[in-house]
């Protein structure tokens, strides 16, 4: 296990280093400039000059991102150009406020993605398999942006039941109000992925030699779904979900900017807009490390759970 665990460990920090330089790159051919977008359209081309030479925008390629990565490294990701702040002190709260609109999504998408694949399992070949297969399908290969214009066109203006969007902010039930719509977005495309995946591990685990010996010995249904086929059936749905969790975050950008909700999606978004380049790349790379962290844990816990994957792993 302590193998297995170095070896992936090994490759997260491989990734991270990869995705440093994915992010600078991104960054630096971003068209326009920089010291132009901070000074406006109407500033004479020498204060431009003189600004990007301030803010070491004009150097040398290699050498910036030696610069920053080395500061990447200690924590530092340089001062926003926008907010005059240091970019670990703006990231937090937008950081906050993504995190607690990937929780709502959490609390919605894996019960109803877990009952329903196991819904259709049970009931292959009949009409609640062929709803749930459809209806999941249908959301997975839906883009974000359709299903939340047809959220918001529903229940923000024709019903009138829910905020259109805005910020997480007052009591637990006004911020709750904001992240629904949003949240609903996210959990479309997650319920298709999550649902399909808990149907496939239950009808496997249902046809397993285990599950006919526990029903020819006599023990009830109840048991037998609950002792053998779900136990060994949402062995792949977990692993599913912590992964799946990591692409919320990528997802929450299309979100986020759709229902202007003030999370760090929001966040990278108007940072590119903007040419905020040190909030853009700290963002960002503090993004890719958490999904990184998520799919680290996704793969150590589903070796501890499942000793096959961690075996066929250090062979």
């Amino acid at each position: 296990m302590t193998r297995y665990v170095l070896r992936r460990l090994g490759l997260a920090i491989i990734t991270l280093f990869l995705l440093s330089v994915v992010v600078f790159l991104i960054a630096a051919v971003l068209p326009g400039s920089v010291g132009r977008a901070i000074l406006g359209p109407f500033a004479n081309q020498q204060s431009v000059d003189n600004l990007n030479r301030e803010l070491g925008v004009d150097g040398p390629l290699l050498g910036r991102y030696v610069h920053w990565f080395g500061r990447a490294l200690t924590g530092d990701f340089g001062t926003s150009y926008k907010f005059k702040k240091p970019v670990t002190d703006v990231v937090p709260t937008a950081l906050w406020a993504s995190l607690k609109l990937a929780v709502v999504t959490v609390l919605l998408v894996v019960p109803t993605g877990i009952i329903g694949g196991t819904l259709a399992a049970l009931r292959k070949g009949k009409a609640t398999d062929r709803v749930v297969t459809v209806a999941g399908l249908s959301l997975a290969v839906t883009p974000e942006f359709v299903v939340g214009t047809l959220l918001i066109a529903v229940f923000a203006v024709k019903l009138g039941w829910l905020p259109p969007g805005g910020s997480a902010k007052g009591s637990v039930w006004q911020q709750l109000k904001v992240m629904i719509l949003p949240a609903l977005t996210l959990s479309a495309i997650l319920f298709g992925y999550l649902a399909r995946m808990t149907r496939a591990g239950t009808v496997e685990a249902l046809s397993a030699d285990y599950t006919r010996t526990a029903t020819l010995k006599g023990l009830p249904r109840g048991t037998v779904l609950r002792r053998h086929v779900l136990r060994n059936s949402l062995l792949p749905t977990i692993t599913v979900t912590a992964v799946q969790i990591s692409y919320l975050l990528g997802g929450l950008l299309v979100t986020e900017t759709m229902f202007n909700y003030r999370g760090l999606g929001l966040l990278i978004s108007d940072a590119a807009k903007g040419r905020d380049i040190p909030m853009l790349m700290g963002a960002v790379f503090i993004v890719g490390a958490i999904a990184m962290l998520l799919n680290l844990i996704a793969d150590v816990l589903s070796a501890w759970l499942n000793p096959r994957i961690r075996l066929g792993a250090e062979r």
